[in-house]
């Protein structure tokens, strides 16, 4: 069943937003070569619970991790550990916190200390597809309206669209209905309404689209050995156009202000 959220609702899903946001934010700050990716799921656990959340992942389906961190040609999933991060790698970090019982999630892809072109150019097509979904996120558009968006930058691009993992509604459950593909026909299925709530995350290759998961049951690899990186945010179908509710203070697409809850510009 598809939920529409309240403008209560959406209220407390902005400032679980703002949790998320500042965390994820504060842990691409603190992301250096050296570190290990435990490390980081222990900074984001200590930090969402000091902002009065708790941590969304923790506990999933037996996920054992307050965020997941996936490196190089891992595409989602990963299991923070003893991996130690090292210059040039690719780092996606994706992480969710439940706050009064309504959910937010959000993911970056980050270099750690000074990535080669073809890594930031991965990147930063990413972020322009996650982009280019969120501008589809208008009452009285479609849902194959996001994944289509998504998938023509993508692919113009030269990259893979990942099949297999979509984006999804979000609100008292990390996973609502209904699912977003990161692909898809303009102009096909649901119409989308106010107050709708979904987390739109592409997946994107720099080689084929096709993925597999490791023996550990989570991760997430392409199945080309090559880069992948993942950006997502939550965002709110409303009256007055899309709205971001897990805005960061570093690395968001210039264009991310217009896509802001009136709240926070009023803030």
């Amino acid at each position: 069943m598809i939920s529409i959220k309240s403008a209560r609702e959406i209220e407390i899903m902005r400032r679980s937003g703002k949790i998320t946001a500042k965390v994820l934010g504060d842990l691409m700050r603190a992301a250096k070569p050296g570190m290990t990716t435990r490390d980081l799921d222990r900074l984001a656990e200590s930090g969402i619970r000091a902002m009065g959340g708790e941590p969304t992942f923790k506990g999933y389906h037996g996920y054992p991790c307050s965020i997941c961190a996936s490196v190089n040609d891992e595409v989602v999933h990963g299991i923070p550990g003893d991996y130690t991060l090292q210059d040039g790698d690719l780092l996606s970090i994706d992480i969710g916190t439940t706050f009064e019982g309504y959910v937010s999630d959000s993911a970056v892809t980050i270099a750690i200390g000074e990535a080669g072109e073809n890594a930031k150019r991965l990147m930063r097509v990413t972020q322009e597809c996650l982009m280019a979904g969120i501008e589809q996120m208008r009452k009285g558009n479609r849902l194959g309206d996001i994944g289509s968006a998504v998938q023509k930058h993508a692919e113009a691009c030269g990259y893979g669209v990942v099949r297999e993992l979509v984006g999804h509604g979000v609100g008292t459950k990390m996973h609502e209905e209904p699912q977003v593909p990161n692909y898809g026909r303009a102009g096909a299925g649901l119409e989308l309404r106010a107050g709708l709530v979904l987390a739109v995350e592409p997946m994107i290759t720099e080689g084929h689209y096709a993925v597999e998961t490791l023996k550990d049951g989570w991760t997430v690899v392409t199945a080309d050995g090559k880069l992948a990186a993942h950006f997502e945010h939550t965002i709110a179908v409303t009256d007055e156009g899309p709205k971001i509710l897990t805005l960061r203070d570093i690395g968001e697409h210039p264009d991310v202000a217009k896509y802001r809850p009136k709240e926070e510009m009023a803030a």
